[in-house]
């Protein structure tokens, strides 16, 4: 591993390294994707990686190419002392609303993992019900924590590949291309055909009459 990658990653870990000296044993982080689209789930995921755990190139999802996600996504999942994800649809974002949608599937993934982590990183979410785990909210979580990073992989992975299957059934909207959020071809597509089954009728109503 490059020298400039390694030490990017060690400051990545620096948060988890003091927790870990504190006496926690396994730090979950967990991130989501998709919370801004008018079309599609939401996808939260959590992992608990090893606490030596390098993997060259895990870094805030956005951040990383859609083709580097991939080879990251394998290389987390093997790696991983457990990891959990959860599917949130568009009938519930649109019923209890994106936050409490998001929040639904922080649980969800609590509740999926094998291993039960002492410590949860969240990415910037309060008020969440973590089955008794005691769990810090930081803000912009993916771009300061390896594990949140690692899971806001799993995540947008995820999700990307559900929209690329979506896009299949729908090809008019470009989901392959947007996966879902409200670019401008996207809001010109839905004025065009309409809604369809998987836009979100909360987010997409200044959009159609």
């Amino acid at each position: 591993m490059k020298e400039k990658e390694e030490e990017r990653l060690t400051k990545l870990k620096e948060m988890e390294k003091e927790l870990y000296g504190k006496g926690f044993q396994r730090i979950a982080g967990i991130d989501e994707a998709g919370r801004g689209p008018l079309a599609g789930p939401v996808v939260v995921a959590g992992v608990i990686m090893p606490q030596d755990s390098m993997i060259e190139g895990v870094n805030d999802s956005k951040k990383v190419s859609e083709k580097k996600r991939e080879k990251l996504y394998d290389a987390i999942i093997e790696e991983a002392i457990s990891y959990s994800v959860a599917i949130i649809g568009q009938d519930v974002i649109d019923e209890i609303n994106i936050l409490n949608a998001t929040k639904q599937g922080v649980t969800k993934v609590v509740e999926g993992l094998e291993v039960k982590p002492d410590l949860i990183l969240v990415d910037a979410l309060t008020h969440i019900d973590t089955k008794g785990i005691p769990y810090d909210a930081i803000i912009k979580g993916d771009a300061k924590c390896y594990n949140i990073a690692a899971a806001s992989i799993l995540a947008k992975v995820t999700r990307d590949r559900i929209m690329r299957e979506w896009d299949e059934i729908y090809p008019q909207y470009g989901f392959l291309a947007h996966k879902g959020y409200g670019t401008a071809k996207h809001i010109a597509a839905i004025k065009e055909y309409g809604l369809c089954p998987i836009h979100r009728r909360s987010f997409t109503k200044n959009f159609v009459k």
